[in-house]
């Protein structure tokens, strides 16, 4: 459960108070995958609609529709720039301290915004971009977090975090920092609940932002025949009881962890259905049975293809990356190492 909640700012959306002080929203709208051409109606719907957070990140491509709708809500007034709660973040080819002013820079521009809300390390796997390939980044990930500080003592950003980050990186950062952690941003949903990485970033009073919250069937390196969160028969049966969707209970699920949660999706319909979670409650009975599916199944990690004993293998990319942060999957695929 979430330590502080309030609703005071950010619209009437729920907030969780983050160790900078800040408030941010419990629930966002995710901007992976939506392509151009229907970002920008996606985020001018999610705002009129309510929502009062939108994650972006400078990989997704996107931003600069991001910020053409955030300004044309802004020029509206709709919201002002304060009601808004807006994420980015620093992509793995510009972990090099020298690197981080400018990416944040370019974001900032593209969004036409300046400040973020929350700027986080997108990856703990730095790389360095060289004729056409990526070679390991030996930047040590505290040398970029502590790049990361600057921006916010230049007022620049206001609260700083990481993303997909496991328990001993998670320290190594909590260690040498002088300005707080305040969000680590993982894959969760009742395949993956991650319940041991959040206990252990809770204990640092780290919030936790949780992405892919309804599964993620569309993400381009989809298996056939994997499984289909939203098609469970158990998940259909608790939404069921509450006369919602499996949807809906995906996303309460997460809001009544005292998680942040950030379903993505460029369709009206959905957008507005997804922000319709404050009027129900999950008992804790279901809760149970949502923690404990029994299946940990981790999609948002890019696989490649490789031929091992004459069979096709679907291996992790970054899987050699000393920074690797996966620990099941490194002792998955360890005869490969």
């Amino acid at each position: 459960r979430p330590q502080t909640m309030t609703s005071e700012s950010k619209s009437s959306v729920p907030c969780l108070k983050l160790a900078s002080g800040y408030d941010m929203p419990i629930i966002g709208l995710g901007t992976w995958k939506s392509k151009p051409g229907k970002v920008e109606a996606a985020v001018k719907k999610a705002i009129e609609s309510g929502y009062r957070h939108i994650d972006c990140a400078a990989i997704y491509g996107n931003e600069v529709e991001v910020g053409a709708a955030l300004k044309a809500c802004f020029d509206s007034k709709i919201v002002t720039r304060e009601e808004m709660f807006i994420t980015s973040k620093l992509w793995n080819t510009k972990h090099n301290p020298k690197d981080v002013p400018g990416a944040l820079d370019k974001t900032l521009k593209d969004l036409g915004l300046e400040y973020l809300d929350l700027y986080l390390i997108h990856w703990p796997t730095g790389f360095i971009e060289k004729d056409g390939k990526y070679l390991n980044d030996p930047t040590p990930n505290t040398d970029t977090w502590m790049a990361m500080e600057k921006l916010v003592k230049a007022g620049k950003v206001r609260s700083i975090g990481v993303s997909n980050f496991n328990k001993a990186q998670v320290d190594q950062i909590v260690k040498i920092a002088s300005v707080k952690v305040s969000v680590n941003q993982i894959e969760s949903n009742p395949f993956i609940p991650q319940t041991q990485l959040i206990a252990h970033c809770k204990k640092h009073g780290i919030h936790i932002t949780a992405y892919s919250p309804l599964g993620s069937s569309d993400r381009p390196w989809a298996a056939k025949n994997e499984p289909l969160l939203l098609e469970e028969k158990t998940l259909n049966e608790i939404a069921k009881k509450y006369k919602k969707t499996a949807a809906h209970v995906c996303i309460r699920f997460q809001i009544e962890r005292g998680i942040v949660v950030i379903p993505k999706s460029v369709t009206p319909s959905r957008i507005e259905a997804n922000f319709d979670v404050f009027d129900f409650k999950i008992s804790s009975e279901d809760m149970k049975i949502l923690e404990s599916y029994g299946k940990f199944f981790r999609s948002c990690v890019p696989v490649i293809e490789k031929v091992i004993g004459g069979k096709t293998v679907r291996v992790p990319m970054f899987l050699k990356h000393p920074e690797f942060p996966f620990e099941e999957l490194l002792e998955q695929f360890k005869d490969l190492l």
